[in-house]
This record gives C-alpha cells, sequence and structure tokens, in this order.
C-alpha cells in the first residue's frame, strides 16, 4: 500500500483565540477609544482589523499581498491603500497593547534585578529617510522586556530614560558611560555596572578631589591576563559623589587590532576617528561598576559585563527574524505606527515562547477556571 501524504489542516480560529489569551485585558474596547476603529467598513469586527495588521506586520506581506489574503480567508475585502490607512490610525493602539504585554521583571527575594539596556537604530527606505532609534531595557534573570521606548534620532541614550528600582544593577556599553547617567541611577537607589570611556566620564581619587585619574598611566604596564581596580569617584549634579572603582584588563593582540579595525569602521560611518589616546586606550578593557568588591569581585565584575551580550542578540532576533532592521514606510506617521506593530508582535513571541517553557502535551497554558462538561 503507498504511503499517503497528509496535509496538516491549521485550525486558524482555534490559534487565534490562544494569541488572544495573550492580549491585555480590554483591548477591543481600547481600539475604539484610541481611534484605529471608527468605523468598520469592509471588516468584520476589530479581532479581524488586527489579524489583518498581524499579517502584515509579522509575516512581512505587503500591503498588497496582505489585502489579497484577507480576502482569500474570507475576512473581507479591503485595498492596500485602506489597509495603509488603518495601520497609520492604529498607532496608538497598537503602542498601548505593546505597553501593557511588557515582561514585569522578574525578582528574587535575595538578590537584585540585572538589567541590561542599549539602544538600536532603524532606517526608513532611501538615503535620506528618517532615522528612528529603540531604547530597550532587558531582564537578564529570564531575557524579559522590562521596558521599551521609541524616539527619533535625537533621542540619546540616556540611563535616566530607564525606571528604576532601589537595588537594580544597570548594565550599560560605553554610550551610557557618563557622570549624568550614572547620578541618576545612584540617586534612584540603583547600582550601575558600564564599559568605561575615559574620555566621556572623568575619574577621581577621592570625594571633592578636582584632578582627574589618568587611567591610561594607571594601566601602564598591565601585562596580558591579569586584572588591576582602581578606586573611582564620579561627580554627579549638585554635589553628589559616587564611589565606585574600574576593573581593567588588557586585551591580546588579537582582540586589540580586532578593536582598532571596529573603530575605523565606526569612523566611516559618522563617528570622530579615534585619536592617540583612544588608540592606546583600545589596549584595555574598562568597566566601572558602583557594586563593592564585598559585593561582587573583579573577576565577576566582568563575567556580568558579558553576560550585556544577551541584549546585542535580542536586537538581531529583532532584526534578521522579524524585519525590524529597515523601515518599509516613508511618512513619520506610518513608521511609528508599523514600529509600534513590530513591537507588539516581539512581546507576543515573548509571550508565547514564555509558555513553551512550561511543557504540557496541548500546547497551550489552560485558563484559570475550566468549564464542566456537564
Amino acid at each position: 500500500m503507498k504511503t499517503a501524504v497528509r496535509k496538516r489542516v491549521l485550525d486558524a480560529d482555534g490559534e487565534w483565540n490562544l494569541v488572544v489569551q495573550l492580549l491585555p485585558k480590554g483591548w477591543r474596547e481600547k481600539a475604539r477609544e484610541l481611534g484605529a476603529v471608527q468605523r468598520l467598513r469592509g471588516i468584520r469586527d476589530v479581532d479581524t482589523l488586527l489579524r489583518m495588521l498581524l499579517v502584515h506586520l509579522g509575516d512581512g506581506c505587503s500591503l498588497k499581498e496582505t489585502a489579497l489574503r484577507v480576502e482569500q480567508a474570507g475576512w473581507g475585502k479591503i485595498s492596500a491603500v485602506t489597509l495603509f490607512n488603518r495601520l497609520r490610525d492604529a498607532e496608538a493602539w497598537l503602542t498601548w497593547m505593546t505597553q501593557q504585554l511588557w515582561g514585569r521583571c522578574w525578582r528574587g527575594d535575595d538578590q537584585r534585578r540585572c538589567l541590561a539596556v542599549d539602544a538600536t537604530t532603524v532606517c526608513e527606505t532611501g538615503k535620506t529617510g528618517s532615522v528612528w532609534r529603540v531604547h530597550w531595557c532587558v531582564n537578564l534573570a529570564n531575557l524579559q522586556c522590562a521596558f521599551f521606548a521609541l524616539t527619533d534620532v535625537h533621542g540619546g541614550e540616556k540611563l535616566a530614560r530607564f525606571p528604576i528600582q532601589a537595588g537594580d544593577l544597570i548594565l550599560g556599553d560605553r554610550g551610557y558611560s557618563n557622570a549624568t547617567g550614572i547620578d541618576s541611577v545612584c540617586r534612584r537607589g540603583g547600582e550601575v555596572l558600564v564599559r568605561l570611556n575615559p574620555l566621556s566620564l572623568p575619574l577621581y581619587r577621592s570625594r571633592g578631589d578636582v584632578q582627574r585619574i589618568n587611567v591610561l598611566a594607571e594601566l601602564r604596564g598591565l601585562p596580558v591576563g591579569e586584572l588591576r581596580t582602581l578606586v573611582a569617584w564620579v561627580k554627579g549634579s549638585e554635589g553628589h559623589w559616587h564611589r565606585g572603582r574600574v576593573v581593567a584588563v588588557r586585551r591580546s593582540k588579537a582582540a586589540t587590532l580586532r578593536e582598532l579595525r571596529q573603530r575605523r569602521w565606526n569612523a566611516k560611518y559618522g563617528e570622530r576617528r579615534a585619536g592617540k589616546q583612544a588608540k592606546a586606550m583600545a589596549r584595555y578593557l574598562l568597566v566601572w561598576t558602583s557594586l563593592r568588591r564585598s559585593e561582587l569581585p573583579a573577576r565577576r565584575v566582568l563575567r556580568y559585563y558579558r553576560y550585556r551580550w544577551q541584549l546585542e542578540l535580542v536586537f538581531k532576533r529583532c532584526k534578521s527574524i522579524m524585519g525590524l532592521g529597515q523601515l518599509p514606510k516613508h511618512s513619520d506617521a506610518s513608521s511609528r505606527a508599523w514600529l509600534a506593530g513590530k513591537l507588539l508582535v516581539a512581546m507576543l513571541v515573548e509571550k508565547i515562547w514564555q509558555q513553551a517553557e512550561a511543557f504540557s502535551p496541548w500546547g497551550y497554558a489552560l485558563p484559570a477556571t475550566a468549564k464542566s462538561l456537564a
């Protein structure tokens, strides 16, 4: 007997009901309140509108292809232009749902939250297209999004932008190596661990000192493979001083050459060329932290900084898998709506991934109350 090839029939409505369970409460009412739905001309209901938008945003279909799929699925008949207008009107609604789906960070009873922060740019098509910046904060305990914000290109990388609780440990790269951001975190009761850029973050030997530490001179003669720790104070605003320490390690020759190549590459795309001092500093990796040695030894400081790379992988997944890297829109209004929708897709993927971690043979979480068969 010949083997029959069986085609799996997807229960689209059943799968959609599982997605609906992940959405925040009141999302249908918010569609009307926030202006995403004024008239349902050509669309059955709010669910159908969201499904159409997710086909365009999540599957990467063009507006024309999405309109064709909508008609073939029997959801309604809509033109590509009307779908574009629907997406633009849904910006506030998509943003609200994304904000509601933020993964609330897990916090243990005996340990602090460890949050990695960074930003990535998203460009519109064309050489003169607008540039947008997505600011992201990830809880390293579960790799869930703790905060995000969308700004234009003028929205700088600031630690003050992120909500911080007392005891939180914030990990950042060199873009956050400045006294203003460190002062903002420490004055809210948080701790900081950032990649040090001595040119943007002045350091002092003691409180009230006026002479800056010459970091390069302090590290001269440091051999490869050894660590050196320096007590270094940061001067914040309004006379606030914050005690910390620099943990330094010398790079290998190969790692130094790789760092110099990266800086030359960055200089081609608008960044300032590395001067003589910056090239000399490329031989070292420097981290400044406000945590004391008793709380976090030097080797663990460097290990914690390595964990920050998990956020870079989040950006890579969003850009390569979900297509967040290049905007297909040409106006600011449609670009904001498209970005808000992409972030909503990312949040839904996180929620589905959370459910997949808790293994169950039926493949999804059960509601809190089950219906009786009787």
